[in-house]
């Protein structure tokens, strides 16, 4: 029984890992589309 409560633990540590991970990847999506974003903008927006 100890040896199955310990398993669960470990597979919710790896999701919560796994979560993380995912989270750092989103934000750093977000990040790059904001500076396209940003970009496009300043371009279409460029008086000469």
């Amino acid at each position: 029984m100890k040896m199955s409560i310990s398993a669960a633990a470990m597979r919710a540590s790896k999701k919560k890992i796994s979560c993380r991970r995912l989270g750092g990847y989103i934000r750093e999506q977000k990040g790059r589309l904001y500076i396209i974003r940003r970009c496009v903008v300043m371009l279409l927006c460029w008086h000469d």
